[in-house]
């Protein structure tokens, strides 16, 4: 009869091989901790040319549908940080994530960053719980529309423009003529329309957690992250990290959920040499310099309304 001590790992079996092949994993791959995939969204929504792709449901949608896909999450947190822009594109993203919250029956927090404004805010409202850095904005519940009167330069420098269209209120708001007062009636109008569907989901979302009148909250006025607290935008001031540890444990994880950029816009800017011909013989248009600078300036516009 053998007189040999069993090794520690004889005498725990599979068990042991089992853990000790744990130990030699990466920590983020052995740690038995609750999984937190995590989105971001960040920029100005709707704005999009083919070269400054913004936040849009074409955009988001695969993230979103990985983020809610991965396998023993235990809820997803979103960080948002925007100043807003397409109104329709907000309220698509925040809607394909309230559908999958509820198909998949997990939890939903989002964190505003450096502005969680307008649009930005509906992307923030998508979250069962929403929280804020003091110095956040937040907020501007409320409609714009923006644009230049060219009429009396045109004028001045002598140029003639010649437009032709077919229905009487084609060429509303043209920045080349001057601004009528039918013109303006038709688009507050609508932008009234806008702002009460914004402001219905603002009082869906929040419900009694708002402590303001409509007088005073939803005038397009925005707040501080902790000025947001009070008014019950915000339930209150904590970054992601922090809150995920305090929700689900120390050993929390988080997995960042990315989109996918597509092999066509990562090589679209190297072949801008050939495009003039490449592209026009194949019937597609060029994507355009011009188009890219007047994205860039309506994003910067956006991320200036709120000193940034």
């Amino acid at each position: 009869m053998s007189s040999e001590v069993p090794s520690k790992e004889a005498e725990s079996g599979e068990g042991g091989i089992f853990e000790s092949l744990r130990r030699m994993l990466p920590k983020q791959i052995s740690s038995p901790g609750p999984l937190i995939p995590v989105l971001r969204f960040t920029g100005p929504i709707g704005v999009v040319t083919p070269l400054r792709p913004g936040l849009s449901l074409s955009t988001a949608a695969l993230a979103i549908q990985r983020a809610f896909s991965i396998r023993g999450a235990k809820a997803v947190a979103i960080q948002v940080n925007s100043p807003g822009g397409s109104p329709v594109q907000s309220v698509l993203i925040h809607n394909r994530i309230r559908a999958l919250a509820k198909e998949k029956e997990l939890p939903v927090y989002t964190f505003a960053e450096d502005v969680a404004a307008s649009g930005g805010y509906i992307l923030a409202m998508a979250g069962d719980e929403i929280y804020a850095d003091e110095s956040s904005i937040v907020g501007s519940i409320g409609v714009i529309s923006a644009g230049f009167g060219f009429d009396k330069l045109i004028d001045k420098i002598g140029v003639e423009r010649r437009v032709h269209t077919a229905g009487k209120n084609k060429m509303t708001l043209d920045p080349f003529q001057p601004e009528k007062s039918d013109d303006v009636k038709r688009i507050k109008a609508i932008q009234k329309d806008v702002h009460e569907a914004f402001i219905n989901l603002v009082k869906e979302r929040r419900g009694e957690k708002l402590s303001q009148t409509d007088d005073s909250l939803f005038t397009g006025a925005f707040w501080t992250g902790r000025q947001a607290i009070d008014l019950g935008l915000v339930d209150g001031l904590a970054d992601l990290r922090s809150k995920m540890r305090e929700k689900f444990g120390k050993d929390v994880r988080t997995r960042l959920v990315i989109p996918e950029r597509s092999l066509f816009r990562r090589r679209l800017r190297g072949v801008f040499a050939n495009a003039d011909a490449d592209w026009s013989d194949a019937g597609f248009s060029v994507p355009s310099l011009s188009d890219d600078l007047i994205s860039a300036v309506e994003a910067r516009a956006l991320w200036s309304r709120f000193g940034l």
